[in-house]
């Protein structure tokens, strides 16, 4: 989700990059179609793609920042129009909420596949030697602590905004440890990258698509399977009292927008529903971007020009 060009200067770049071509065809009307932007490089680039390809449409697009799960209230009152990423692992029920309103629509699956769950360096199996099944924490829960935790582990979660039940997850499984929340995407990796590199104890938020699981050796803890009744029954699961004991649950990356969207942008609303793109595709431009060093908007205008026949065909009347 960073870095030659910061985040910070990635999302209050211009609100709009230049078109290198003419539109290929003409919008429905001129309305600023509202895009939302969020805290990680690969939610940024996934949304300026669609937004230049909207563009050479000609359509006129606005990129809004906004928070990932209180977007949903703007996207009900069609204050904003489009979120191109909503994540099984951590935005469903939010999204199945909005849906259900009628207000949201459903566009469905961007091609990438989620990953969202607690990780650590497979240095720490000498230190935690019962890793993978999340049991083991506990008996080593000192491995992982640090001046402000101990004697407990310390896990260092996403964001608040995230979302992602980890404290919840916690108290349910009776685990030694304590959450202490990354303040941005960057800061979560600058701690992989530092401990990494001292081959220090740390237990944190890793994703998919993302370079991290690429970079760095490492696994992800195995939690009881995630279901639904884990997550709304506190019956089901390991603790008969607690819900949100298990993992967290793996899928697809979703498309939505304001329902009325289908009918103002017509065309617009089709071309949101081909876009395709898969996990290996996007965590490369992820890596230009965060290991690279690469600019964001440079590293989009690069994915158009280079994919000019495939976009083509999303934005065809």
């Amino acid at each position: 989700m960073k870095r030659g060009l910061s985040l910070i200067a990635a999302l209050s770049a211009a609100t709009y990059l230049s078109a290198a071509v003419p539109a290929a065809t003409a919008a429905e009307n001129q309305d600023p179609i509202k895009l939302t932007l969020h805290d990680w490089t690969g939610q940024l680039l996934t949304t300026k793609i669609m937004g230049e390809v909207l563009k050479k449409g000609g359509y006129n697009v606005e990129y809004v920042q906004a928070d990932y799960i209180a977007q949903f209230a703007g996207l009900k009152t069609g204050d904003l129009h489009v979120a191109m990423e909503i994540w099984e692992t951590t935005g469903r029920e939010a999204m199945d909420e909005a849906v259900a309103t009628g207000s949201v629509e459903n566009l469905g699956e961007t091609g990438m596949q989620a990953i969202e769950e607690w990780w650590y360096p497979s240095y720490m199996k000498e230190v935690c030697p019962g890793l993978p099944d999340w049991k083991a924490l506990n008996d080593c829960a000192e491995e992982f602590a640090s001046p402000e935790t101990a004697p407990k582990g310390r896990y260092l979660g996403g964001p608040v905004t995230w979302g992602g039940f980890d404290d919840e997850r916690v108290e349910a499984l009776e685990m030694d440890f304590e959450v202490v929340h990354a303040g941005t995407d960057a800061a979560l990796f600058a701690e992989l990258e530092s401990a990494y590199q001292r081959k220090a104890p740390v237990l944190l938020w890793v994703y998919a698509p993302h370079w991290a699981p690429v970079k760095y050796d490492g696994e992800w803890v195995e939690f009881p399977a995630f279901s639904a009744e884990c997550y709304s029954d506190p019956s089901v699961g390991e603790n008969p009292d607690l819900a949100y004991d298990c993992g967290k649950p793996r899928g697809p990356i979703w498309k939505v927008s304001w329902s009325g969207v289908k009918d103002k942008w017509p065309g617009a609303h089709k071309a949101i529903k081909a876009f395709h793109i898969e996990n290996d595709e996007m965590g490369a431009m992820v890596t230009k971007v965060d290991l690279d060093g690469k600019d964001l908007d440079g590293v989009v205008a690069e994915w158009v020009a280079a994919n000019e026949k495939r976009w083509s065909g999303w934005i065809s009347k």
